[in-house]
């Protein structure tokens, strides 16, 4: 590997100074630093480090996500692959580990600890505690993810202490999952061995979180928006604050990541240090990362910026290698063979139908709420007409599908509020956490027609307005294209256009509607198995006939 030499302005982050510097790199190691009295133009600092994603989210195989992310200054991720284990298991995990390989950037997966996530859905796979531990046994496995049961924590459910005592055996730290939690519940939950939580949506919650000795990361991502109500914990608990954007769609991965909150930190007056310290160098400390903090003898992760208000990034460098510079990826795309589940056959009109004999009929409603993934629980009032609960877009309460992807089976059905179609219907294989069909819609037949399309695809998203029909193809697991990272990205936003167009009114309609099958975040959600409340953790009955 060539050696050379850079002479810039170096944020020192660990010592909190900055000096004019020439630091000398050879073999993908910083080898030497010197303070000069020369000027300098630039700075030089630790590379960003997203400390909680979900790579399939963005619709791109790791490699590609890489391509788009280095632009931005990131030089890692904490990855959890836990969507695309809930598809194929541990075959998903090993997928992503090998093609994040291929091209330099410091991806860092963990073991999936909840696959499938619950029981009261259907996943394409399960990894128990034995295939945990396994994977655990790897280098390249950093942690065990998210821990989404938390209730299984705190009634102590065997399967679920396995694999937190596997982690903890093998000193990796274990990540929490438990928006909402408070008081004793929370404090048992972190004594457990949890150490972080990235799904926090009040101050007050994340600051109880915080005197258990829990690290709080501020999520940001393209559903989820957390970081206007968590950023001003930073002065106070910058040793135990990281960034994250959990699920990023493509679009707005090309148009930024972690460097966006670096942004916005520092536009409300938080000192440069503590913001650097949140995006830099905490998820190094507590992932025990191999990243560079721009030290010698450490790896030459690093980037260049023009200034410290602007923070627009120069150049990138991983291990020593250039692969982005002025907004331009130097990372090269490689050969992506897909990967899947699919088997279930196309559906008809009626399948969609919900019979009831009623004149009127009042039904629960799910209400999605813009920035959060968490919903409300609505009712609403229906006419049926000829025996069929239709929907009606007057009062924005829409049928919501979900179709089973692994087998052909009776279709859940249920109302929701929200997404403001006036027409037509948008689908999704990405439907977390199972990814089975999810699908919204203002008529039976646009709601069939898309699913339909998603079906015939294998995976992927589609829209149907009264103009027509269109796809977004995702061949890998259903969730992820083959395609290079700028194309899908500029066709997802197409297809969001295309949504709004129909009547969305929200920021991300594509995104919100893959976490209306979430059960683990409360209060009301839709699986393939019924409607179910997330704070009784039991299905609903709807009783509309």
């Amino acid at each position: 590997m060539n050696s050379f030499e850079i002479t810039a302005n170096l944020v020192d982050v660990l010592q909190q100074e900055i000096y004019p510097a020439k630091i000398y790199i050879a073999d993908g190691r910083i080898r030497q630093i010197t303070r000069t009295t020369d000027d300098c133009e630039g700075f030089i600092m630790p590379g960003f480090i997203d400390a909680h994603v979900h790579v399939e989210s963005s619709m791109l195989v790791p490699s590609e996500f890489a391509r788009l992310a280095v632009v931005h200054g990131t030089v890692a991720t904490i990855n959890d692959p836990h969507e695309i284990a809930n598809v194929v298991g541990v075959p998903g995990v090993e997928y992503m580990l090998e093609n994040g390989k291929q091209v330099p950037f410091k991806f860092n997966f963990g073991a999936p600890s909840c696959v499938p996530a619950t029981a009261f859905e259907t996943a394409g796979a399960t990894i128990d505690a034995a295939a945990v531990a396994s994977l655990l046994l790897r280098n390249d496995i950093k942690y065990l993810t998210e821990m989404m049961n938390f209730p299984g924590v705190l009634h102590k459910d065997p399967e679920v202490m396995a694999k937190i005592a596997a982690a903890k055996s093998m000193n990796k730290p274990v990540d929490g999952h438990a928006p909402g939690l408070r008081g004793e519940d929370a404090r048992h939950y972190i004594q457990a061995g949890i150490s972080t939580d990235h799904e926090c949506f009040t101050i007050e919650e994340a600051r109880e979180k915080l005197s258990y000795g829990m690290h709080i990361l501020i999520r940001e991502g393209s559903a989820a928006k957390n970081f206007e109500a968590l950023i001003p914990l930073l002065p106070d608990y910058y040793e135990k604050i990281m960034f994250c954007s959990d699920d990023k769609h493509p679009d707005n991965l090309e148009e930024g990541h972690i460097n966006l909150l670096v942004k916005r930190a520092l536009a409300k007056g938080n000192e440069l240090f503590k913001v650097l310290r949140a995006a830099c160098v905490n998820p190094v400390l507590h992932y025990q990362l191999d990243n560079g903090l721009l030290r010698e003898d450490d790896a030459a992760d690093f980037i260049l910026v023009d200034n410290l208000k602007d923070f627009n990034i120069l150049g990138t460098w991983i291990n020593g290698i250039k692969v982005a510079e002025n907004g331009r990826t130097l990372i090269k795309s490689v050969d992506i063979a897909p990967i899947n589940n699919f088997d279930c056959e196309p559906k008809n009109v009626v399948d969609f139908f919900i019979p009831s004999t009623r004149e009127s009929v009042t039904v629960p409603v799910i209400g999605a709420i813009e920035g959060e993934l968490i919903t409300e629980k609505l009712s609403a009032v229906l006419h049926p007409v000829n025996g069929n609960i239709q929907s009606d877009t007057r009062q924005d309460v829409l049928k919501l599908a979900v179709v089973n992807r692994y087998t052909n089976a009776p279709i859940a059905m249920a109302f929701i509020k929200g997404f403001g179609l006036k027409e037509g219907a948008i689908a999704s294989s990405v439907a977390h956490d199972s990814h089975n069909i999810i699908a919204v819609g203002a008529d039976d037949q646009s709601l069939c027609t898309a699913i339909n399309a998603v079906i015939a695809a294998k995976g992927g998203i589609s829209v149907v307005s009264k103009s027509g029909m269109d796809v977004l193809a995702l061949p890998v697991a259903g969730l992820m294209s083959n395609l290079d990272g700028y194309t899908i990205s500029a066709k997802y936003s197409a297809m969001d256009r295309a949504a709004k167009g129909i009547g969305s009114t929200l920021a991300s309609p594509y995104m919100t509607l893959s976490f209306m099958a979430l059960l683990v975040i409360p209060h009301l959600k839709l699986s393939d198995k019924g409607l179910f409340d997330g704070d009784t953790f039991t299905f609903v009955d709807q009783d509309l006939n």
